[in-house]
């Protein structure tokens, strides 16, 4: 799966061009112009990294990154400022604030790109990990394989890229709107209780005989890959 990025920024030129840029280096992007609804969306999901702009309408950038750091679900998502003020004061401030990162505009787009990297690999490294494991269950992303003590395990295209979403993010636990977004796509419509259907395949393929379920139900929540599961064999 790739990482999903939230562009924050009311320069159109300027969010076409990273749009661009990030996409080219295989990330998914989306885009919101104002601050305010940069906040509703992310209520409503959470990607992996967030490009913010300082200044914006319907609320600042400095006022949106203090109340993702307010949030549990969003405490720890990484977060780089953009922003056309270069003073030392003003850097401190975007920082103390939460910023994980800070780049004053104009800027080189090679270098905001190996900032994103570098962010997204000391904040989520499974994101970039070839291979996955927990407990006895493995995915390695390169030969596109599964297998559970050993045992070759064959999914079906939509269950492993829902084994490898769930994975890569162990505990956490996903709605099915959240898991339709992250696994089919934001564009598609599919009823949400095909993920119930989905899910129920993928444990049938991955649990034999008196093997743990590392897939939890949350009633009235979701579900989530148990990150006890790794302890429990």
């Amino acid at each position: 799966m790739s990482a999903r990025i939230l562009i924050v920024e009311d320069e159109e030129p300027l969010t076409m061009l990273l749009r661009y840029n990030l996409e080219a280096e295989g990330y998914e992007v989306e885009t919101a112009a104002r601050g305010d609804e940069a906040d509703t969306r992310l209520k409503e999901a959470t990607p992996d990294l967030v490009v913010l702009d300082w200044m914006l309408p319907g609320l600042s950038g400095i006022e949106l990154c203090r109340r993702l750091r307010a949030r549990p679900e969003t405490r720890q998502l990484p977060i780089i400022m953009l922003t056309a003020r270069g003073e030392e004061s003003e850097k401190v401030r975007g920082l103390a604030t939460g910023a994980d990162d800070y780049i004053v505009k104009p800027f080189s787009v090679p270098e905001l790109l190996a900032r994103v990297r570098a962010l997204l690999r000391r904040a989520n490294p499974e994101r970039v990990a070839n291979v996955l494991t927990i407990g006895d269950l493995e995915l390695d992303r390169e030969k596109k394989r599964v297998s559970r003590s050993g045992r070759a395990i064959d999914l079906g295209p939509t269950e492993y890229r829902l084994l490898e979403f769930l994975m890569e993010r162990p505990g956490r636990v996903f709605s099915r709107e959240q898991l339709l977004d992250g696994v089919w796509g934001s564009d598609i419509y599919i009823d949400e209780r095909t993920v119930d259907v989905h899910v129920g395949r993928l444990r049938k393929a991955i649990n034999r005989g008196q093997a743990a379920d590392p897939i939890r139900t949350v009633r009235g929540a979701g579900y989530a890959l148990d990150d006890r599961f790794g302890r429990m064999n």
